[in-house]
């Protein structure tokens, strides 16, 4: 029984895939089940198209800048939170891991749409305010992923070593806990990468004609033709794959 529901759960997950696949390189899909003939004008259309490119790269502008904010602020925090954790107030530490399910994007996307579009503070659209945005949602993710490591690894004993030595606190930071979290920063910042290519509710909202990223151009697709929809989703499962396979090798070899 359990494989045979895994076998329906795994189909489930599959099926809408191969469809895409399927339909990304199929000529005509128009009330059938499947598409008929085979073509890659879709994937030349998608190229040619001026707004998928710009939004392709407004959505890799967008993640490198999350990635480079999170490096800056995830290492101290965790490192905080884990000598905070060891002191007993671990309440900082439950609150940062339960962020990303305790409050939605879209409560993120519409606080920031009160606060931003004021007389006061008219950001509402630029794209330093959707960098901010994706980069505070993803900080519980790599804060979390770092924070893990360090409970792992026990780096309290080392510490410890290395101030009977005469290390001070900085020295102790970058001679011991920057090299050890190297491989776990690695995978955290892939992940935050995948997530920020593929967050739609927040840029959905917060977004503007001009810094439109993928997701959002991509829902426009589908108002269009079938297989130019399909491609342009392949692209972006590409984009989500390739990140999702990079940081799992990244974590075996941490292992």
């Amino acid at each position: 029984m359990i494989r045979g529901i895994s076998l329906i759960y795994g189909l489930y997950l599959l099926l809408p895939i191969a469809l895409l696949l399927v339909g990304s390189v199929g000529g005509n899909w128009t009330n059938t089940l499947l598409p008929t003939g085979i073509t890659g004008q879709w994937y030349v259309d998608l190229w040619l198209d001026t707004s998928f490119r710009k939004a392709f790269v407004s959505s890799l502008v967008v993640a490198m800048a999350a990635c480079a904010i999170n490096t800056v602020l995830a290492l101290p925090l965790a490192y905080a939170l884990y000598h905070g954790a060891r002191r007993g107030g671990s309440l900082a530490a439950r609150i940062v891991s339960a962020t990303p399910v305790a409050v939605p994007a879209i409560t993120l996307a519409f606080g920031y749409m009160i606060v931003f579009n004021t007389d006061l503070a008219p950001w509402l659209g630029s794209m330093p305010l959707l960098i901010a945005a994706h980069a505070i949602l993803t900080l519980p993710y790599l804060t979390n992923t770092l924070l893990t490591d360090l409970r792992h690894l026990d780096l309290g004993r080392l510490e410890q070593a290395a101030a009977t030595l005469g290390a001070s606190g900085w020295q102790q930071f970058t001679g011991i806990v920057l090299p050890s979290l190297r491989q776990s920063l690695i995978s955290g910042l892939v992940m935050v990468a995948a997530i920020s290519v593929g967050e739609f509710g927040v840029s959905n909202l917060l977004t503007s004609f001009q810094n439109r990223t993928y997701p959002v151009v991509l829902l426009q697709a589908f108002y269009g033709a079938t297989g130019f929809a399909c491609a342009a989703t392949v692209i972006l499962l590409v984009l989500a794959s390739a990140s999702a396979l990079l940081s799992s090798s990244l974590v075996k070899q941490r292992t």
